[in-house]
């Protein structure tokens, strides 16, 4: 017999010997430790390897769902649902239990990309410059469009040339500031929620 041949045999006769079910064939009870492999035996949870646990709230719908995130060294390593709750009480849908996936994948963007207008590509922004951008041109916006009344002296104070679609895991409060802000203090007229959409 060659070494090779050997090599196999032996990893065969080890499997053989780990594997539960001749050991139950052999008389051994189900209900014992027969089930378990010396691979099973030597398995932890990742959970145990956190050394944070945090609550965070489900971004994909207006349900709320809490979830449990567990990070190692600051990265998070797992998400499940967060069985205190009382919305969801541990469990989670599909798009819930997809979370750790999304905050893990390498394709998620986690910088700011700019194109300029008629340009053709993507140039790498700092965050503090995007939001100054974009409040510079809401404002400019609003001033180029602002209309105080109508031609036949109706008041009406608002400008046409912008709308708000608000993400469906805002709560009660926040939209009422978002309304406040938008209406009041920009005066958009378009303002919709995601929720209901």
């Amino acid at each position: 017999m060659t070494k090779i041949h050997r090599r196999f045999a032996d990893r065969v006769a080890g499997f053989v010997r780990d594997w539960s079910l001749p050991r139950q064939i052999a008389g051994e009870s189900p209900y014992s430790k027969a089930a378990e492999s010396s691979l099973s035996q030597n398995l932890r949870p990742r959970l145990t390897e956190a050394d944070k646990v945090g609550t965070i709230i489900c971004p994909y719908c207006a349900v709320g769902c809490s979830q449990l995130a567990y990070a190692k060294n600051g990265r998070i390593i797992h998400v499940e649902g967060d069985p205190r709750s009382p919305i969801n009480q541990g469990t989670l849908c599909p798009k819930g239990s997809a979370t750790f996936g999304w905050l893990t994948s390498e394709r998620r963007l986690d910088h700011v990309l700019y194109r300029a207008p008629y340009g053709e590509h993507w140039e790498r922004r700092p965050l503090a410059w995007a939001m100054d951008r974009i409040a510079w041109l809401v404002k400019q916006t609003r001033d180029e469009t602002f209309v105080d009344e109508l031609p036949d002296g109706t008041l009406v104070n608002h400008t046409l040339a912008m709308a708000s679609l608000g993400g469906a895991t805002l709560d009660n409060e926040e939209n009422y500031l978002i309304k406040k802000l938008f209406c009041g203090g920009l005066g958009m007229v378009w303002i919709e929620n995601q929720a209901r959409v």
